[in-house]
């Protein structure tokens, strides 16, 4: 009744002033025949759903990193068919190769159809450091939809197309290669794989054991909540960093690169599940003895059957807007241990794999496409944090 009489008062407000802006903020325009006063029914009628809608579209920086995110993921999926080549294929004549443009005009100003010019490895007079010079005489064209490596769609349809290719022989690496000749732009796409699925699956573990655990501290209270809640803190006061450092180095340097990866999950998600249990646990505190509780204790339901049914979906918008923010939390922390040589190893591709060849000063002087893997980190981590951001302030639209 408090929260109806709190959303009255808000209509009460928004019909106020509504011949002065027209329309209730966040909601859609008015459409033929529709008026401000049928807007005003529509808002008091609304789920909870479509209001968390309305006032998240009215946050714009949201609105954009959802896009973002879905693209960085679409990227993921078809990796094979958006990279020219595959991940452990080596060009041994182009290592450390700078990147390439796809040109439309030549060198006398005429426009060409897309083509790469032909690269060949020279001294520079100045410096004595071996370099990488165009070669004009040379030219590659560009095929959209052409043919390249064999590979696997999706993992089950066997196909050569990729989205784009180059002429037999012609070098296209569009962000540069590595130390090996490997083409920087495909093992980008390839390591989103892991970076931004281990983040998924990272958030699912510890979904389960902060809604578990601070369900339970929650709910039954006491010595039970005791218990936990210094467990937690004992968590919680422990640094991060050195943690994650103790916990990776216990895995065993001679397991197989999916159970590495599952360790690294485990490991992150040990650490990521205190703070979601912590919010659960104040959330139920103050539900637990709320009427429609009551209820179900008095209809017959147990305790867990009040928890995962009644009390929980009472407050979903929080819980989703605490899994939004860890995500990046997750990608970060397996970027920092694959980084430092304690997570994932070569020839495991992650974007924590590839930044370990920017340890070295000279070469990142000499090569700095090879930090290009840190955009792709810095654009996950905020648009997940934008997005985040626009779901905290549109969980609770009432205010």
């Amino acid at each position: 009744e408090e929260g109806s009489n709190s959303m009255a008062t808000d209509i009460m407000t928004e019909a106020g002033s509504g011949s002065k802006r027209g329309r209730i903020e966040g909601m859609p325009d008015p459409g033929p025949g529709q008026t401000t006063a049928t807007q005003q029914e529509a808002y008091y009628v609304a789920s909870q759903w479509q209001l968390i809608w309305w006032k998240l579209r009215k946050h714009k920086l949201a609105i954009v990193a959802a896009p973002v995110l879905i693209v960085l993921y679409l990227c993921a999926i078809f990796a094979d068919f958006l990279s020219f080549t595959l991940p452990d294929t080596r060009f041994t004549d182009y290592k450390y190769a700078p990147p390439q443009a796809i040109r439309f005009v030549d060198e006398s100003g005429k426009w060409q159809a897309p083509f790469v010019y032909g690269l060949k490895r020279g001294t520079d007079p100045e410096t004595l450091q071996r370099v990488f010079v165009t070669v004009p005489e040379e030219k590659y064209r560009v095929h959209f939809l052409g043919r390249g490596e064999e590979y696997k769609l999706l993992g089950i349809f066997r196909t050569n197309v990729h989205l784009l290719s180059v002429d037999d022989g012609g070098p296209m690496f569009l962000l540069g290669t590595d130390n090996l000749g490997h083409d920087l732009f495909t093992r980008i796409l390839y390591g989103s794989r892991i970076s931004l699925s281990i983040g998924l699956v990272g958030v699912a573990l510890t979904f389960v054991l902060g809604m578990l655990i601070g369900g339970i501290s929650g709910y039954f209270g006491g010595t039970v909540d005791t218990i936990i809640q210094r467990i937690i803190d004992m968590i919680v006061c422990i640094p991060t960093i050195p943690l994650w450092l103790a916990l990776a180095a216990a895995l065993p340097s001679n397991w197989p690169m999916v159970r590495v990866y599952l360790g690294i999950v485990v490991i992150t998600s040990i650490i990521g599940w205190a703070g979601l249990a912590r919010v659960v646990r104040g959330k139920l505190l103050s539900l637990r003895e709320e009427a429609f509780c009551e209820a179900a204790r008095l209809a017959g339901a147990t305790d867990f059957r009040i928890i995962l049914r009644h009390l929980l979906p009472s407050f979903a918008s929080y819980i989703i807007v605490s899994l939004t923010l860890s995500i990046p939390n997750t990608i970060l922390g397996e970027t920092s241990l694959s980084f430092l040589g304690l997570g994932l190893q070569p020839p495991a591709v992650s974007w924590g794999v590839l930044l370990r060849q920017s340890q070295d000063v000279v070469t990142i002087a000499l090569n700095p496409w090879l930090l290009l893997p840190a955009l792709w980190i810095i654009v996950t981590v905020v648009a997940f944090n934008f997005l985040g951001d626009g779901l905290r302030d549109a969980a609770d639209p009432y205010k």
